[in-house]
């Protein structure tokens, strides 16, 4: 462990009159034996922030923040950021996620109890270069565990956050939750309603990106079904918690709504992992109000809308996920004509690729069927076909300008529209990209 510290970091700890520790996720990380690129420096130390603050500008570390009233300071030094926080204890107040009241300490182990999990609360003394382990972290950490520093209910009971906490960390590192620990998350899921929108969402686009973490294969899939295990998923995503227990033709799937959806977060790549767990939000809608999932991309779209503003998703990547939920089901059964496929194309070209994967991904979720999906094999050839010829795809690559089809005598009110119908016609072939022959093609459609 001390060959991974930086020197910075040993100059602090000999420039202390108290141990310095290094605590939580590097700790957890070594003795795991996780590789990681970028590590979050957590330390600690039964000394104040300001005594901490003086003796680690006195040895080179930039001073970026000060909160007494924590014990913590925010700091840097050759490019490694750090965050300090005095040994310390704090209280709660139910469903107040920040403590109401700190008391410091210089016992390590109360300081371990004011933690989340035990593999959490492994200390390493720098100067001493040893771990020190108040609670059995270590144990947890060789055995791949996820247990509660201490009573579960307690430790879920004093922070919602910490529902989601689990589930995150537990994914990414490739731990099993305890079954107390699981209790006690289940008891305490409503404190999740406690919790700001875009804290939820932070540590849902984490969990759907949990096998990036620490390379965890399949961690993305892991995460998720713990959340709905604890009673989470159901809490700050209802309109989809509703999919499990609905069946779905077995023919075609070998998955209820829920577990397909989550299957299908699996198969996905990273960038459309959003739009993969709401692809079929929809169908739950639809069963309940409608009898049956037709026309669930359409509601799933508005619903998916609905969600992505309530958890404070950035608009933009609110806006592709509704249109990829919107579209996935195009051309499933594949009896769409080449024609249509090809304007279809051209006219969502800015997600076409996204909705390839995600075709690809639906296909392998229905039934843990990794071949190729039938639609986009169909679409891929198309696509390459259009390549080959050379048609324009969007109309900066039309062989006409706007103020051109105006001196040949298309109304200026007509242009946009003029021209974006000699898109469509040069995809599926009936005229070439050519200006006399678009000027011609258009005057001859003008007025139909």
């Amino acid at each position: 462990m001390n060959a991974t510290l930086p020197r910075k970091l040993k100059d602090l700890a000999a420039a202390l009159n108290k141990p310095l520790y290094a605590v939580g996720g590097v700790c957890r990380n070594f003795l795991s034996g996780i590789k990681c690129d970028n590590t979050d420096w957590d330390i600690c130390a039964p000394l104040s922030a300001d005594e901490v603050c003086s003796a680690a500008k006195a040895v080179g570390f930039t001073v970026s923040a000060v909160y007494k009233n924590t014990g913590t300071v925010l700091m840097s030094a050759d490019g490694e950021e750090y965050e300090f926080t005095s040994f310390r204890t704090d209280r709660y107040v139910r469903g107040t996620h920040s403590p109401v009241e700190v008391f410091f300490t210089d016992d390590i182990a109360s300081d371990a109890r004011r933690r989340d999990f035990k593999c959490n609360a492994v200390y390493y003394d720098i100067a001493a270069q040893k771990f020190v382990d108040p609670l059995g972290g270590i144990e947890d950490i060789q055995n791949k565990r996820v247990s509660t520093v201490v009573d579960a209910k307690k430790v879920f009971g004093e922070d919602g956050l910490r529902l989601m906490r689990l589930c995150r960390i537990a994914a990414q590192i490739g731990f099993t939750p305890t079954e107390e620990c699981m209790d006690g998350a289940r008891k305490n899921c409503g404190l999740i309603d406690d919790i700001a929108a875009e804290r939820i969402w932070t540590e849902l686009n984490a969990i759907l990106h949990a096998d990036l973490k620490y390379g965890i294969a399949g961690a993305q899939y892991k995460g998720l079904k713990l959340l709905n295990e604890s009673g989470v998923l159901a809490r700050i995503l209802p309109e989809l918690a509703l999919g499990e227990n609905m069946f779905q033709r077995a023919d075609y799937h070998s998955h209820d709504v829920l577990e397909h959806s989550l299957r299908c977060v699996l198969y996905a790549p990273p960038e459309i992992r959003l739009a993969a767990l709401l692809h079929d939000v929809g169908k739950p809608y639809c069963m309940k109000n409608f009898g049956r999932y037709a026309r669930h991309e359409e509601e799933g779209a508005a619903i998916a809308e609905s969600i992505c503003r309530r958890l404070r998703v950035p608009v933009k990547v609110t806006n592709r996920v509704c249109e990829l939920v919107r579209w996935h089901m195009y051309d499933l059964s594949g009896e769409a004509s080449e024609n249509k496929v090809r304007k279809f194309i051209v006219n969502h070209l800015d997600i076409f690729d996204d909705l390839l994967l995600l075709k690809q991904a639906d296909f392998s979720a229905c039934k843990d069927d990794l071949s190729p999906a039938p639609c986009v094999e169909k679409w891929q050839k198309i696509y390459s076909a259009m390549q080959k010829e050379g048609v324009p795809l969007t109309l900066k690559q039309l062989d006409i300008r706007g103020d051109e089809l105006i001196g040949a005598g298309i109304c200026p009110d007509e242009t946009a529209k003029t021209l974006k119908m000699l898109l469509g016609e040069c995809v599926i072939g009936n005229v070439l990209n050519e200006k006399e022959r678009l000027i011609k093609y258009a005057l001859a459609r003008r007025g139909q």
